[in-house]
């Protein structure tokens, strides 16, 4: 406790979705005959390993000096599942308030703390999440006991899943079916330049161009200048770092994302889970620092070591440049 706050955490999703069950003994067999189980009353579970934390919890939500509660998960959809799952499982009534922060920036804290908003403002979202947890539960269950009876097999069925896998399945075919075609093109060379024509689909019609222009003079029409702007690289997502962490490390995207998960515990990255390639505008005045802390860990301080590094500013603006 500090300062009036007493902090605690979910460690993920405390508590799910039952299982079938939990509402019937006899669900505990896969049959085709008790399909569709559609409950009425939803009812959740504490995950296995998860009971001594939700105690934890339970009794602090409990506490008679506790006159409100602050809901600091993460600020979006599964954020406020995660926290009012917890809420109401250990039966608390007390007001409930909104820390709503994307960064873990001090400053970012503080403001968020600042400017803490009613929780009642999203319901809406908290309704949206469990909206999106129970259709999971109904597609899974149901369409995986469905087809794993009718075919005698464990098939495993999702509402993400499975029109994940069909589109992959889909490419494949469309890989294994592609037939390559053949084309030509004719080459010029013109005092130490190669010029290339367009494709052509006829090997004597390619033949007939190159034999023609064999001996002559080639003659230059026009000549046009142009600047190209190419936009300045962006930080790494989550799944980009975990192709490139795969191709050149070997890791899996489950050892990426805990090595990530356990830096970004050390603020030493951000937060891990987004497809956001941007930092922070409240970040922009700790990079320098960061750089630093880099270059000293790669062994980069020593006299004559140089490393200069490019960021770009949040609003994809001119990229600055930092060198050590």
């Amino acid at each position: 406790m500090e300062g009036g706050w007493l902090v605690s955490w979910c460690v993920g999703h405390l508590a799910g979705l039952a299982e079938p069950a939990a509402y019937d003994p006899r669900y505990d067999k896969w049959r085709r005959e008790d399909l569709p189980i559609l409950p009425e009353n939803w009812r959740f579970t504490i995950g296995r390993y998860k009971r001594e934390q939700f105690d934890v919890l339970r009794t602090l939500l409990r506490r008679e000096d506790v006159s409100e509660v602050v809901n600091a998960c993460d600020a979006g959809r599964e954020g406020e599942l995660i926290f009012r799952t917890a809420y109401h499982l250990a039966g608390c009534t007390k007001p409930v308030k909104r820390l709503w922060i994307s960064s873990m920036e001090d400053s970012a804290i503080r403001e968020g703390f600042a400017n803490l908003r009613p929780g009642s403002d999203y319901d809406g979202l908290h309704q949206a999440a469990l909206c999106r947890q129970k259709a999971d539960w109904l597609v899974g269950i149901n369409a995986t006991r469905l087809f794993s009876v009718l075919y005698g097999r464990t098939l495993n069925i999702g509402r993400v899943m499975s029109p994940t896998l069909a589109l992959i399945v889909q490419r494949e075919a469309e890989i294994a079916a592609f037939e390559p075609v053949p084309f030509y093109t004719v080459e010029l060379t013109c005092g130490g330049m190669t010029l290339t024509g367009e494709r052509i689909s006829g090997k004597e019609d390619a033949a007939a161009i190159a034999a023609a222009c064999g001996g002559g003079t080639a003659i230059l029409q026009t000549v046009e200048r142009r600047e190209k702007y190419e936009k300045s690289l962006a930080l790494y997502d989550l799944t980009t770092l975990q192709r490139d962490a795969n191709r050149a490390l070997g890791y899996t995207a489950q050892q990426t994302l805990d090595y990530l998960q356990a830096l970004y515990e050390k603020k030493l990255c951000t937060y891990p889970r987004t497809d956001s390639r941007y930092l922070t505008d409240d970040m922009e005045g700790t990079v320098p620092a960061l750089v630093s802390a880099a270059a000293v860990i790669r062994g980069l301080d020593a006299p004559g070591d140089v490393l200069a590094l490019i960021f770009w500013c949040p609003n994809g603006a001119q990229p600055y440049k930092i060198t050590i």
